[in-house]
């Protein structure tokens, strides 16, 4: 049992009815409180956590008594994965195959770092035919959802935001070609890599047949980690004339079924495809990395009530203590007057950051958003 180290902020609106009334620019009670998580190592090194049994980034979201937010979604990837083994193991690393297959590098004592992925299991079309008839068959008995069990899981009456997984359309294909394998198969096999595309949205589709018609959603989610500081790893031209139009397919299911509201999870400089997210249906960035991208109020005033954006609260600066934490949050304060917005740090947070820097982080947040109205 966890006890929450603070109260919740307190409000007159359920979290559910909080998190779209604000994400559709109407008036709220107060901001809606999240954060995304933190570091592996966090749950090791901050005394706040270690004293106090915190070991992930649920019981993370109840000992601070965070407003609720929830998502549900069946099986869009590989079904069953690649067996997980160890391959090789030395002093200082180890060897495994994960559940893309990758054979992946990774440092044995376990701090938490990107992965050295050394090869692929599918780099040629042989290799993806095999992998689609025994991995991503749409006809997959585990692809059938549990109706029952999810409404069970998620009353009608729930009083928190519920979201509907949209998978990926491309950032899981990086993860099992490799940024480098996934940049030279849009050149040597693009028709692999749109058939690879297309499947996985195939696979969205079939999820939402099942829950759209059965489950009242109030968001969608996806995941696409496809950019870095310098923009998207693949060309501007393969996301609007590939990935987009699967978007748009995906989109036009949602919307049948009242969901206006869509975010990914993408990092680094998303602006080169940013117009074409949107005209896919994409109306949400999360978590909005400040450093690789620019500040939110940029995009915000660029695209108006188009865009949401939930994150974005510079990293660098939480790092840095509590007049940068101050200064930082002051600039957020007119995207959250004006709705569409949430502030969160914007991606997991770091160890760096020190416990009780954090913990100002988030009374400020309370004192300057948490106001009820």
């Amino acid at each position: 049992m966890i006890t929450p180290c603070r109260e919740k902020w307190k409000g007159t609106l359920t979290d559910r009815e909080r998190f779209n009334r604000q994400m559709h620019y109407q008036s709220v009670d107060r901001c809606f409180n999240m954060e995304f998580g933190y570091w592996r190592e966090n749950f090791q090194e901050w005394d706040l956590f270690v004293k106090n049994g915190i070991k992930n980034n649920s019981q993370a979201d109840i000992f601070f008594n965070f407003d609720r937010i929830r998502s549900a979604g069946g099986r869009t990837w590989l079904s069953p994965g690649f067996p997980e083994e160890v391959v090789e193991e030395t002093e200082t690393k180890r060897i495994l195959m994960n559940g893309d297959g990758l054979l992946a590098e990774v440092p044995l004592d376990g701090h938490d770092t990107i992965p050295h992925f050394i090869k692929a299991s599918v780099v040629t079309p042989d290799d993806w035919k095999r992998c689609k008839e025994e991995r991503m068959r749409v006809d997959d008995p585990n692809r059938i959802i549990d109706i029952e069990k999810v409404k069970q899981n998620h009353p009608v009456d729930r009083d928190y935001p519920l979201g509907v997984s949209c998978g990926s359309m491309i950032g899981k294909i990086r993860d099992m070609l490799t940024f480098e394998g996934l940049a030279y198969a849009c050149f040597d096999y693009p028709e692999m890599v749109e058939d690879m595309v297309e499947t996985c949205c195939q696979l969205v589709e079939h999820s939402l047949d099942q829950l759209l018609p059965h489950i009242d959603f109030d968001f969608a989610s996806g995941w696409e980690d496809i950019c870095f500081k310098n923009g998207p790893i693949v060309s501007v031209d393969f996301f609007r004339d590939v990935v987009m139009p699967r978007y748009k397919r995906i989109s036009k299911k949602l919307h049948a079924h009242g969901i206006d509201l869509w975010y990914t999870d993408c990092d680094g400089d998303v602006r080169p495809i940013l117009p074409y997210l949107l005209e896919g249906g994409i109306n949400c960035l999360f978590p909005f990395e400040v450093n690789g991208c620019a500040h939110p109020g940029e995009l915000l005033a660029e695209y108006g009530k188009d865009l949401r954006i939930m994150g974005g609260f510079d990293k660098i600066q939480l790092g840095k203590g509590p007049d940068a934490i101050k200064a930082y949050m002051e600039t957020l304060v007119p995207l959250v007057e004006r709705g569409g917005y949430i502030p969160f740090c914007d991606h997991r947070c770091p160890p760096n950051v020190k416990p009780e820097d954090y913990l100002y982080y988030l009374d400020l947040k309370e004192q300057m958003f948490g106001c009820v109205s």
